[in-house]
Order: structure tokens, then C-alpha cells, then sequence
């Protein structure tokens, strides 16, 4: 590259060092979200009839995509929705099953599907549940019997009943949390901090007691724009801090006015966030004088903002309507990567997350009743980091030019992370390009990673920033023709403008 062409693009250099370990990255970190809402599982996971449906109505076409993610954790029932569920409704035979209101999303609930069917879902894609209890209208009594019914061996009614229903062995889910948005007027049983902390204390206490191999995750604020926050979460950890290994986070963003600088920079905030929760979690550490760290699953996260406008025109009371069905565009998929980047900077204390959601319902894969199965443009930078961001994170040092947007100042146009994985010996750069007008000159020094050669340097471009991928037509995806070029303990790259990039090295 001459030095003349270096003149006209933005400019940033990097270092990376093995030994600038941030954490071994928990997978959970990948995970996602299936909650009875809109098309996510009836139309989505689920549809008998299909002409790839498998025995019990799931979608093969929908699991092959999943699979291709390898997502290791899918939050379930809910949302919104979990705090006015009745799991029971949901169990046993199909057709004494009730059908009900459901008042979080104005839709009919027919329980077609429930715990046990989902928990098979989970083994077909080969994920994990995060388990979700509700304590808007039901609470200690209902979630205690649900753990008994999930993962006691038998010999007792619920776990008998289990087996009754056709599962001799038990689904031994590990993860579960403690209810949802339980800060926000909207959720039913909405409560204030102290109220929840006390509730979701004594839920823990009998769920633990019921199975003590199992971690339990805190609600935490809606969003960074909930007046509580934070301290929300200051008041009740006070009261469950001992009880939970775990707070969660929920936050979405959107780009409505169409100021696509700010936009991209949204990762600025999640980070903010992100610290904010830290900060808080070690505030009530310290003021109990407690051994414990307590970890941060960030359980709803995502761009979500194209659907509102719809959603309102939709009549209440239908079954699986087409609710909350974001139609995601590249600079979506921008932002993605940048928010993925930013958990992974902070896996010493994200352990989880849940892109929200899986199917549909704002989501990465898309389906039409009776038809096909698609990919949405995020699912590119969700399936690049899940598949090649498994290891340590490394912390890189970066120098990067910067922007000012209406939203954000000193905006680095670089955002940029590395995963180590000594195991395969491999390395990867995840990289996006805020500039929305220039390609950016990357300069990094890999001299710690001696005898690596380049492998591939994938990248996610394109001239349309509003580009969308249909069941038709599949305008955004990635290509392996990047320019990265590996030499002397050195990396040079020209990062197309507003672009994702994945550059992987292995050992020789």
C-alpha cells in the first residue's frame, strides 16, 4: 500500500499480546431467547404440518440455522410474557391443555408448546435452557414446584408427574432466572426494588433448596432509561445478593431519526452500562464485606425499533400474529457487531447473554408460514463471534482517528476486540469500521503470536447501509476477499467503509 493512498484513509493501529488476558469467555455469552410471543415459537420453532416439521411439529429448516450458530443457551418462557404464565398449562397431554388470554402481548396462548417440549428442542439444537419463573402473578410456590418438576430425580408429585408425562429422566436446567423487568409499570405484578428483592429472595431460597446445582439470575433494570436504574439494582442486591450469582441487563436500540454516526456509537452506552452494573454489584460487595463476585447475564439485547409503527395495527386476542418483526438492515448489523465486541471486552464479568430474539420476534433468523427459512443481515456477526470467539479475550491497545456524532464525542471509528484460543491455536480480530464515508488503514502488532500465519479475513460490506435480506433475496452477506495481509509480526488492513471485518490467524 503506498504512502500516498495512507494519506486519505482514517488511520488505526492496534497491539495485541497473549499475555492481555481479559477472561476465558464463557459460550453462554452467545446465547438467545425464545419467549410465546408473536411468531417466535408457533410459525417459528414450531409448525406441524410444515413440510419441515419433524414428529412433534418442529421446524428442521429453522434448527439447521440454529445449529449453525451453535447458540448455547436459549432463555425460555419469557419475557413479558413469563409473569402471567401458569407452567402447569403447559404440561401433560395436548388436548386438556388450556387455552389462554394472554394479557403481556394480547394474544391466545394455546400451549401446544411447553416445558417438556422445549426442553426437547433445546437437545435437538444442542443448547441449554435458561429457565425463567414467574413472579408477577404466581411466585415462591409455583417456582419451587417447577424446579421439582425440571430436575428431581422422582419419587415426589412433581417429579412423578414428570415421568407420568412421558420424561423418565430429568431436564437438570441449570440456569434460571428470578423473573422479568420486574422495575417496569408495564410487567404485570410490577413491584418496586425493595419488594422484588425480597420475593426473588425467598423463590430463591426453595429453588435452591429444591436443587442446590442451580445458579439463579436476578432481574436488573429494563434499561439504562428507567429512572431507577441503578439504583434499582443497588436496592435489591442488598437483599439477594447472597442468594443469586447473577444480575441481569436488558437494553435495545434503534436508529428512528436516521442518524446513522450516533447509531453506530450505541456501543458506547451498552459499555457505560455495562460499567454502571459493575460498579453497583461491587458497591453492595464491598458494603456487605462479601467474598463473592457476583457476574452480569445480559439477557435481552438486540436493535429494535423497525416494528413499532406495525405493531400498533395489530387486532389483539389473534394466535402467533406476526408482532415485533424487525426487518434488519446492514447498519443493524453493524451495530450487532459493535455490541457484541463490547460484552466481549467485559467477559470477566458478562458471563451471559441473550440476543433478543431467535426466531422471528426481532431476530436473526426469519421464517414464512409454510414456506422458507432465511437469514437476517445480524446474523452474520452473531454467527462469525459465537463460531470463531470461543477462548480467552484478549484486551487490545488500540489508537484509532474519532469522530463527534449529535449523540457521542470522541467516537473511536475502530471498535475492536481479539479471542485467543490455545486449545486450536487460533486467533481472531473482530473489527467494524464506523466510518460511514472512508476505509480505515489498520495497523496491528501480532509479534506475540510468533509462527501464526493469516487464515482468512471475512468481511460484511455493503454500498447500501439499508440493505435487507428477504426469503427471495439475500443482498447482505459476508465474503472472504479482505485485504488483511500478515508480515513481519504485522497486520495491514484496509477496512472497506462501514464494514465488519473477522481476521483469522492460525499457527503454522
Amino acid at each position: 500500500m503506498s504512502a500516498g493512498r495512507r494519506i486519505n484513509l482514517k488511520q488505526a493501529r492496534m497491539l495485541l499480546d497473549k499475555d492481555f488476558v481479559i477472561s476465558e469467555i464463557d459460550k453462554r455469552i452467545y446465547g438467545s431467547f425464545i419467549e410465546h410471543l408473536g411468531r417466535a415459537v408457533y410459525g417459528g420453532i414450531y409448525e406441524p404440518g410444515h413440510s419441515e416439521a419433524d414428529e412433534q411439529g418442529f421446524r428442521r429448516d429453522v434448527m439447521e440455522l440454529v445449529k449453525e450458530l451453535q447458540v448455547p443457551i436459549v432463555r425460555y418462557p419469557g419475557g413479558n410474557f413469563v409473569s402471567g404464565y401458569n407452567w402447569e398449562d403447559g404440561v401433560g397431554p395436548k388436548e386438556d391443555r388450556p387455552k389462554r388470554l394472554e394479557l403481556a402481548w394480547k394474544m391466545i396462548e394455546t400451549n401446544e408448546v411447553g416445558t417438556n417440549e422445549f426442553a426437547d428442542w433445546a437437545k435437538k439444537v444442542n443448547t441449554e435452557v435458561m429457565m425463567a419463573v414467574n413472579l408477577g402473578t404466581r411466585g415462591i410456590d409455583a417456582a419451587r414446584n417447577l424446579v421439582e418438576y425440571c430436575n428431581h430425580p422422582g419419587g415426589t408429585y412433581w417429579s412423578d408427574l414428570r415421568k407420568s408425562h412421558g420424561y423418565q429422566e430429568p431436564h437438570k436446567i441449570k440456569t434460571w432466572c428470578l423473573g422479568n423487568e420486574m422495575d417496569g409499570p408495564w410487567q404485570i405484578g410490577h413491584m418496586n426494588a425493595e419488594d422484588y428483592g425480597k420475593k426473588a429472595l425467598e423463590a430463591a431460597k426453595v429453588m435452591k433448596w429444591v436443587d442446590d446445582s442451580i445458579e439463579l439470575v436476578s432481574c436488573g433494570s429494563s434499561s439504562t432509561g428507567m429512572k431507577t436504574f441503578p439504583e434499582w439494582e443497588a436496592t435489591s442486591l442488598d437483599i439477594t445478593y447472597e442468594a443469586v450469582d447473577y444480575v441481569s441487563l436488558h437494553q435495545y436500540y434503534g436508529n428512528p431519526n436516521n442518524d446513522t454516526e450516533s447509531y453506530l456509537a450505541k456501543s458506547l452506552d451498552m459499555d457505560h452500562f455495562i460499567k454502571t452494573v459493575i460498579s453497583t454489584c461491587d458497591y453492595i460487595k464491598a458494603k456487605k464485606r462479601s467474598k463473592k463476585t457476583l457476574m452480569l447475564s445480559f439477557d435481552e439485547w438486540n436493535v429494535w425499533y423497525h416494528s413499532h409503527s406495525a405493531d400498533k395495527q395489530l387486532k389483539p386476542w389473534q394466535v402467533a400474529p406476526p408482532q415485533l418483526e424487525d426487518v434488519y438492515n446492514f447498519e443493524d448489523a453493524l451495530l450487532v457487531g459493535c455490541m457484541l465486541i463490547t460484552m466481549l471486552k467485559h467477559s470477566d464479568r458478562v458471563k451471559m447473554a441473550c440476543m433478543a430474539q431467535l426466531v422471528n420476534v426481532i431476530a436473526p433468523i426469519m421464517t414464512s408460514n409454510g414456506g422458507g427459512a432465511w437469514k437476517q443481515t445480524i446474523f452474520y456477526p452473531y454467527l462469525h463471534t459465537s463460531v470463531y470467539g470461543r477462548g480467552k479475550a484478549l484486551q487490545p491497545v488500540i489508537s484509532s482517528d474519532k469522530y463527534d456524532s449529535k449523540e457521542f464525542t470522541d467516537v473511536p471509528y475502530l471498535e475492536s476486540v481479539s479471542v485467543y484460543d490455545e486449545e486450536s491455536e487460533a486467533v481472531t480480530i473482530f473489527a467494524v469500521n464506523r466510518s460511514l464515508t472512508d476505509e480505515l488503514h489498520l495497523d496491528c502488532d501480532v509479534r506475540s503470536f510468533a509462527g501464526y500465519q493469516l487464515v482468512e479475513h471475512i468481511v460484511l460490506e455493503n454500498d447500501d447501509l439499508k440493505a435487507v435480506n428477504t426469503e427471495q433475496c439475500e443482498q447482505v452477506k459476508p465474503h472472504s476477499n479482505g485485504n488483511a495481509l500478515l508480515q513481519d509480526g504485522k497486520i495491514e488492513a484496509t477496512l472497506a467503509k462501514a464494514s465488519w471485518n473477522v481476521i483469522r490467524l492460525a499457527k503454522k
